[in-house]
């Protein structure tokens, strides 16, 4: 208990010092999130050197083990530094599909040589990645990719498109699903691979949202060639590592259910009630939206305390298994739910686009409400998750 007390000591004093005063207050601050890479510029000025120094200590990804550039620490250290964090309201350095998705992933099923060269530049902030999993026919019927691979000498040629490819455009390397045997089982010919997109015969086009954003692409692939050494796992063996990485990709995903500190006075919901409801002593004026705050409010509590076992749990060695449908399909249904009920509390003010008559928190909170639809849609449908927990977690029969 002393040494943890020491190490506590420790970071708050490291933190205190160095940690950039610009960023502190930021943690939930949307515009403060970076994911590194060559084509994303730093949110804050600050934001570079904050990850450049928390990357020195490995405190990117504090769990990961020293050799690859990670913090070594254990499940109880993690925990005080990301108290620490919270202490200052300050942003995470890095995140991203690097950090939650193939770095994971790698550690679990990549060679020595592959571990070596990726992932300390995941640590860094140096790449920035993206999925190709979703095709044009194979998104619920992921395993249904038609993206192949032909081997040519000590490469593959590669052609096909991907779609849904969340960040294409802003990311540096793809990890993607390709059918390397057309003549087998459709979930036994997959194989997975990792792709730098500056290669030739790669074109990114981004796709424009109902939200107006355009944060998802398409991706094209004319003989592209890439070394068969880039493969993760083995040849026709894709489909075991690319459920493994679902399991972190959804547990991310989930994330979305439990609420954020923002460091303001009261959460955003509670602003809204009571700028556009009002309060009727001392109470929030309709009794119908107060009952919804409510049981909303219960439900974040109780699942941020539930995702916090299983990050824990995750931090301490354990890989997701199926069980992290369960959080996808909370998580994502509850920020519906979270974004229903601001809709109801700001009425005709939140479905203005765009010109006079809005302010900009009415006009974000419209596209966020838009943006929200696509939820229970992305890293696997509400309906596939629950496939998933009926069959793997449950144990229910077919029929």
């Amino acid at each position: 208990m002393a040494d943890l007390e020491n190490f506590r000591t420790s970071v708050r004093s490291w933190l205190e010092e160095k940690a950039p005063k610009g960023l502190r207050g930021k943690m939930g601050d949307l515009l403060s999130v970076y994911q590194g890479g060559t084509k994303t510029p730093p949110p804050y000025p600050e934001s570079k050197a904050w990850l450049e120094m928390m990357a020195d200590k490995g405190w990117t990804v504090p769990s990961w083990p020293k050799e690859f550039g990670g913090g070594g620490l254990d499940k109880q250290e993690a925990k005080i530094l990301n108290e620490e964090l919270t202490r200052l309201k300050l942003p995470p350095p890095l995140t991203g599909f690097g950090i939650t998705m193939i770095g994971p992933t790698l550690l679990q099923y990549g060679t020595e040589e592959q571990k070596i060269k990726y992932l300390p530049k995941i640590v860094q902030g140096e790449i920035r990645w993206c999925q190709g999993y979703s095709e044009p026919n194979a998104g619920s019927d992921l395993a249904n990719i038609q993206t192949k691979a032909v081997v040519d000498g000590d490469d593959y040629l590669l052609n096909g498109q991907k779609i849904w490819t969340s960040g294409g455009d802003m990311a540096d390397w793809i990890f993607m699903l390709i059918r390397t045997d057309p003549g087998v089982k459709k979930q036994i010919g997959i194989t997975f691979l990792l792709v730098d997109l500056r290669t030739k015969g790669i074109e990114i086009r981004p796709i424009k949202l109902i939200s107006g954003a355009s944060i998802f692409c398409e991706v094209f692939f004319e003989d592209v060639r890439v070394p068969q050494k880039n493969i993760l796992g083995r040849v026709n063996g894709g489909w075991e590592v690319a459920k493994a990485l679902l399991g972190h990709e959804r547990t991310s995903i989930a994330s979305l259910g439990s609420r954020s500190v923002t460091g303001k006075a009261e959460n955003p919901v509670e602003a809204a009630a009571r700028k556009y409801i009002g309060l009727d002593q001392g109470r929030l004026a309709d009794e119908v939206i107060r009952n919804r705050m409510a049981q909303i409010q219960m439900d974040e509590s109780c699942f941020q305390l539930t995702v916090q076992r299983n990050s824990d749990n995750i931090k301490a060695g354990h890989r997701p298994g199926p069980e992290s449908s369960i959080f996808k399909v909370y998580g994502t249904e509850l920020n519906q739910r979270r974004q229903e009920l601001l809709l109801s509390i700001l009425g005709p003010e939140c479905l203005g686009w765009d010109g006079e008559g809005f302010e900009k928190d009415e006009l974000e909170l419209c596209r966020t409400w838009l943006r929200s639809r696509g939820n229970t849609i992305e890293g696997g449908t509400s309906e596939i998750q629950l496939n998933i927990i009926a069959k793997q977690v449950l144990g229910l029969p077919d029929k």
